[in-house]
C-alpha cells in the first residue's frame, strides 16, 4: 500500500543528485545475449580527425539493442575503402555475419559520412548511403545513429530507436538540502539537458506524441501540481493544482487529452483533461486507490493501477463504455504499467518472492513473466520501437537507471557519473 499511495503522486523521491555536468547517464552491459547476431563494425577511415569516433558510436548502439553483437575492435583487421576490397573469407573466419564499413570527413559546415552494409554469407551488400550533418558533436552523433537505426532495420526489420531520447529525474542533498533536477538525453546517455530546476521534489515525466513537450508533477509550490513544458521553448502551463493529489500525467494517443490521478473529490480516482478546453471527465468512481494510468496504442482504453481489491492490482477501462476488467492476478502487487508499442504486451512492476521487479504480461493470454534480477524496480518505461524496456531501481544507498531487452536476454546497468537517477520516461520516435 505504501509503493501504491508514493505512485499516485508519481514514485518514490530519489536521493543525492549529480551535477547538471555530470548527469550523463553511461550504459554498462550487465548480461549479454547469447543468440545476438555478431557483426563487425570497423574504424570509418578519416574519423580520427573527428571529435568523436562515429564508428564506435554505431558499434555501442547495436551492442546495447541487445539483438546484434558487435566484434571487439581489436579483433576488426584494418578496414577495407571500398566493398571491392572486401574479403569475406576472412570475415566469416572472424564469425561476422554482417559487416560495416565506412569512410568520415569534415565538410564545409558539418560532416559527411558514409557506410556501407553487407551480409558477409551471401557477399550482397545491403546499404550504401552517404550522411551530412551539421558541425557540432552532437549532430556528429546524430550521424552515427542514423547510421545504426538504418543498419538495426536492415537486418531485424524493426525500426531503430538511437535517435529517440530519455527523461529522467534527479535529486542531490539530504534533508531540506535538496535539489531535483529533470533532464533529457540522448537515449545512450549523451548530452544530457536540464529542462527544470527546483528545490522541491519532480516527479511523472511523460513525453507528449510527438514528443515536444514533457508532462510532469512539481512540488516547487509546496504541494503537487501538474505542468505541461515546451522543450524548444520553455514555456509551460500549469494544468491541475487542485487540493490532495495531482499525479500520474499520461498522454493520450492523439495528445489531445491527459489522463491524471486527482484526489481532489476523496481518494485518488483517474481524470481525463481535454486540453484544448481544460473540461475533467472522471473515469474512476469508487474508494480505491486509482492511479498510474496509461492509454493503449489505439487510444480506445487504459489500463491503471487500483487497489480496489485489496492490493494493487491493473485493471483496462473501454473508454467508450467505462466499463474496467481486471488485467492482472498472478502475484499480489502488480503496478505501473506500461503498453508496449503495439499493444500485445504491459510492461509493470511485480512483487515477487526475490521483490519487487520488472514483469511482462501478455495481453491476449494473461501470462506474466519476470524480466530483471533486480529487488527494488519502478517505472518501467518502454522504447518506441519496443525492443528495450529502462526501469529505476536501487542498488543499495543509490538508485540508478537498468534496461532489459523487450525478449530478457540482455541487460544494462545505466549509471549516472555521480548520484541517483529516478523515473525514466522514453521519447516517441523524433524523426
Amino acid at each position: 500500500m505504501k509503493r501504491l499511495l508514493a505512485a499516485a503522486v508519481g514514485s518514490l523521491v530519489a536521493m543525492c543528485l549529480s551535477a547538471p555536468s555530470q548527469a550523463a547517464l553511461t550504459i554498462q552491459i550487465t548480461h549479454a545475449n547469447d543468440q545476438a547476431i555478431p557483426i563487425a563494425v570497423t574504424p570509418f577511415q578519416g574519423q580520427a580527425s573527428l571529435p568523436q569516433p562515429v564508428s564506435q558510436i554505431v558499434a555501442a548502439d547495436l551492442r546495447n539493442s541487445g539483438a546484434l553483437a558487435p566484434l571487439s575492435e581489436s579483433s576488426l583487421l584494418p578496414a577495407p575503402a571500398v566493398g571491392s576490397a572486401v574479403d569475406y573469407g576472412v570475415w566469416q573466419q572472424l564469425k561476422a555475419r554482417y559487416l560495416v564499413i565506412g569512410r568520415a570527413e569534415a565538410v564545409a559546415g558539418g560532416y559527411r559520412l558514409q557506410y556501407e552494409l553487407y551480409d558477409v554469407a551471401t557477399h550482397e551488400r545491403w546499404l550504401s548511403e552517404a550522411v551530412t550533418v551539421a558541425g557540432t558533436q552532437a549532430q556528429l552523433r546524430q550521424g552515427a545513429h542514423y547510421i545504426a537505426d538504418r543498419v538495426f532495420e536492415r537486418i531485424t526489420g524493426t525500426k531503430g530507436a538511437f535517435r529517440t531520447k530519455l527523461a529522467y529525474v534527479t535529486a542531490q542533498g539530504l534533508g531540506n538540502n535538496q535539489h531535483f533536477g529533470l533532464y533529457i538525453s540522448d537515449q545512450d546517455g549523451y548530452g544530457p539537458q536540464e529542462v527544470l530546476t527546483s528545490s522541491e521534489p519532480i516527479l511523472s515525466p511523460s513525453w507528449s506524441p510527438d514528443g515536444r513537450k514533457l508532462a510532469y508533477v512539481s512540488f516547487e509550490d509546496k504541494r503537487p501540481a501538474i505542468y505541461v513544458q515546451e522543450l524548444a521553448t520553455g514555456r509551460r502551463l500549469k494544468l491541475a493544482s487542485f487540493v490532495g493529489i495531482n499525479g500520474a500525467p499520461s498522454w493520450s494517443p492523439d495528445g489531445r487529452s491527459l489522463a491524471m490521478a486527482l484526489s481532489k473529490d476523496g481518494t485518488p480516482d483517474i481524470y481525463l483533461m481535454d486540453l484544448a478546453t481544460r473540461n475533467l471527465k472522471r473515469l474512476t468512481q469508487d474508494r480505491a486507490i486509482n492511479t498510474e494510468p496509461d492509454f493503449s496504442p489505439d487510444g480506445k482504453s487504459l489500463i491503471y493501477t487500483s487497489d480496489k481489491g485489496g492490493q494493487p492490482q491493473l485493471y483496462r477501462m473501454d473508454l467508450a463504455t467505462g466499463s474496467a476488467q481486471r488485467m492482472t492476478f498472478t502475484n499480489r502487487y502488480n503496478a505501473g504499467g506500461h503498453y508496449s508499442p503495439d499493444g500485445r504486451n504491459i510492461y509493470l512492476v511485480t512483487r515477487s518472492n526475490q521483490g519487487f521487479q520488472v514483469a511482462r504480461q501478455d495481453v491476449a493470454s494473461g501470462r506474466l513473466s519476470v524480466m530483471t534480477n533486480t529487488v527494488w524496480d519502478e517505472a518501467p518505461a518502454v522504447a518506441p520501437n519496443g525492443t528495450i524496456v529502462v526501469y529505476a531501481t536501487q542498488k543499495g544507498a543509490r538508485g540508478e537507471l537498468n534496461a532489459v531487452s523487450a525478449d530478457g536476454r540482455a541487460s544494462f546497468a545505466i549509471p549516472s557519473a555521480e548520484g541517483n537517477v529516478r523515473e525514466p520516461a522514453w521519447s516517441p520516435f523524433l524523426d
